[in-house]
This record gives structure tokens, C-alpha cells and sequence, in this order.
């Protein structure tokens, strides 16, 4: 007797890999919608899909790792997701609101920041990781792509805002944009959090600051966004802090252990 063979887009086994891609690809749905929008003039709304992007970004390898879904096949999907939704849609959008009134200087800059996210990302896919130094996995090497896409949109996020302080920040966006791309290809090491060990008492107090930081978004969205723009730039020195601390530290403890075996 025969046995009915029923339809499967997957394996049943492999169906756990499905929820991380999808949750990439609307991440460079995202990514591209922006661009429409730009061209559009709609601004506020590109803006706003990047930084829903971003958040996607920052879901897809955590649930993937959650749900045991990780693959060789999704990490490249990310990083291509990546180069559309923050090496190519930002800068975009930045041309059409202020860069093109430097005519061919403007595209220019708009392509050494491409490559430089391209670059960074072709890096970062080659990075192993180093068993023995564990405390590495806390940093990255440069700048994150997400992090430097909404980064070099700082001056039109403050143009959104409408504070009304009487600063022109526009002239600042060519050379904001350069460093952005310096700071994606460069190796200053930049928190990542991805070890970070979270006490059970303080669960609560960290969902609840989420929580707080999501009514922000909601209702102060360009406000919030330029204050996590400043903090970010302030907390790269103290990631070079911290990051040359440790290594002094796991430098003195490997000292110490070849000083024991050669005892």
C-alpha cells in the first residue's frame, strides 16, 4: 500500500532555521523600503525603517542561537542583509537629503562608505574565534554596521528632531560620514555585550529599562535616537579602556602560568 507523501517546504527537522531568515530578509525589505521613502522626501519614515532594521538585526542571531537555528546558509544571508540595510540604504538616504549638493565629492564619500561596510563585514565573517581568549568575544573591531548606519544619519535625526538650538549640523555630514566609515574598517575595539553575564535580581530592572527605552522610541523616537548616537560615541573610548585592561590582565596571567611550567 501506498503512503501519502505530504507537501514540505523543509524538512521538519530543519524548520527551526526558518524563523532567523525570515526575520533577516524583512530586515533588507526594510532596508530598501528606506530608499523609497528617501526618494520620496518622506525622511522621517526612511529613518525609521532603518532603525526597525537594526532592531530586526539585533534579533535574528540572538533567536537563531535561542532556537538552535544558526547556519553557514543564514550567516551570509545576514551579512548581505547587512550591506543593503546599513552599508547602502543610510548613505542613500543621507545623498538625497544632503550629500548631492556637493555634486561628485557627495557620491564620493557615498562610496568609500559602502566599501567600507562591505569590507568590514567581509572581515568579520573571516574572524574566528579565539578559545583562549574568550574575553574577546565582548568587542568587536570596529564599529558594528547597524551602529554606523544610523550613526552617519545622526545629522538628519537631529534635523527630524526639530530642537530648535540653532545649529547647523548639515555641514558636519561629509566629515561625519568619512569617520563613520574609518571607524567600520579601523580596529578600535568597540563593546559588543554578547557574553555579558546578567544577574537574576537585575532581570527585572533590565526588561524595565527596555521597556523605557522602547516608550521613548514610541513617542520620542528621533529625541532617543540622537541620545543613543551621543552615548554610543562616548562609550568607544571607554571600550578601549576596558578592552586594553583586560588584555593587560590576560597578559600578566599568561606570564604567570609560563613563569609555573617552566618552575
Amino acid at each position: 500500500m501506498e503512503t501519502n507523501k505530504k507537501f514540505k517546504l523543509v524538512s521538519s527537522k530543519k524548520t527551526r532555521y526558518l524563523l532567523p531568515n525570515i526575520i533577516t530578509l524583512g530586515g533588507v525589505c526594510l532596508g530598501i523600503s528606506s530608499i523609497k521613502f528617501s526618494i520620496d522626501g518622506n525622511y522621517s519614515l526612511a529613518v525609521t525603517l532603518i532603525l526597525l532594521a537594526a532592531i530586526l538585526d539585533a534579533l535574528d542571531g540572538r533567536v537563531a542561537r535561542l532556537i538552535k537555528g544558526t547556519s553557514d546558509f543564514g550567516k551570509e544571508l545576514d551579512s548581505l542583509t547587512d550591506f543593503v540595510s546599513f552599508g547602502i540604504a543610510p548613505v542613500l538616504i543621507l545623498y538625497f537629503w544632503e550629500l548631492n549638493k556637493y555634486g561628485k565629492l557627495g557620491w564620493a564619500i557615498a562610496l568609500i562608505f559602502s566599501v567600507c561596510c562591505v569590507l568590514r563585514l567581509a572581515r568579520f565573517n573571516l574572524t574566528k574565534n579565539d578559545s583562549q581568549n574568550e574575553w574577546k568575544q565582548n568587542f568587536f573591531e570596529g564599529i558594528p554596521s547597524p551602529v554606523g548606519g544610523l550613526l552617519i544619519l545622526t545629522p538628519l535625526i537631529y534635523d527630524l528632531a526639530d530642537l530648535k538650538l540653532n545649529l547647523d549640523i548639515k555641514i558636519f555630514t561629509p566629515y561625519l560620514t568619512v569617520l563613520v566609515a574609518f571607524l567600520l574598517v579601523s580596529k578600535i575595539p568597540t563593546l559588543s555585550l554578547k557574553k555579558i553575564a546578567i544577574s537574576p535580581n537585575a532581570t527585572v530592572f533590565l526588561l524595565l529599562l527596555i521597556g523605557i527605552l522602547f516608550i521613548a522610541l514610541l513617542f520620542f523616537t528621533f529625541e532617543t535616537l540622537l541620545i543613543f548616537t551621543f552615548a554610543y560615541l562616548i562609550s568607544i573610548p571607554v571600550s578601549l579602556f576596558i578592552y586594553k585592561k583586560q588584555q593587560k590582565k590576560y597578559s600578566e596571567k599568561i606570564s604567570v602560568d609560563d613563569h609555573e611550567d617552566i618552575l
